[in-house]
């Protein structure tokens, strides 16, 4: 079982940049799919960005296309979320989550993070 925590959040202005880190324990990361999802204070998580195994399958939510990049550096066991030119509507808990699928991980992971908080003033 693969144990993951987030980490990076905090308060940020409008046009700023965050990178949040996703620290995987118990199992290497290398071997799952990780991705990222949030969620707004009265409304449903969401997706946000996914990353294979490998690295070389990406995709993301149309939301966030062009100003958001999802990285991994396996021999760190970290998974990454670099969010450039971030907005108010950006705001929200942000959480990690791995799966043996690079499918799944987008719509039913595994296993998910405790989350990390982002918070965006206009």
């Amino acid at each position: 079982q693969v144990q993951l925590v987030e980490s990076g959040g905090g308060l940020v202005q409008a046009g700023g940049s965050l990178r949040l880190s996703c620290a995987a324990s118990g199992r290497t990361l290398s071997n799952y799919a990780v991705g990222w999802f949030r969620q707004a204070p009265g409304k449903e998580r969401e997706f946000v960005a996914r990353i294979s195994w490998s690295g070389g399958s990406i995709r993301y939510a149309d939301s966030v296309k062009g100003r958001f990049t999802i990285s991994r550096d396996n021999a760190k066991n970290t998974v990454y979320l670099q969010m450039n030119n971030l907005k108010p509507e950006d705001t929200a808990d942000y959480y990690c989550a791995a799966d043996n699928s690079p499918q799944r991980v987008a719509n039913n992971p595994g296993y998910w993070g405790q989350g990390t908080q982002v918070t965006v003033s206009s």
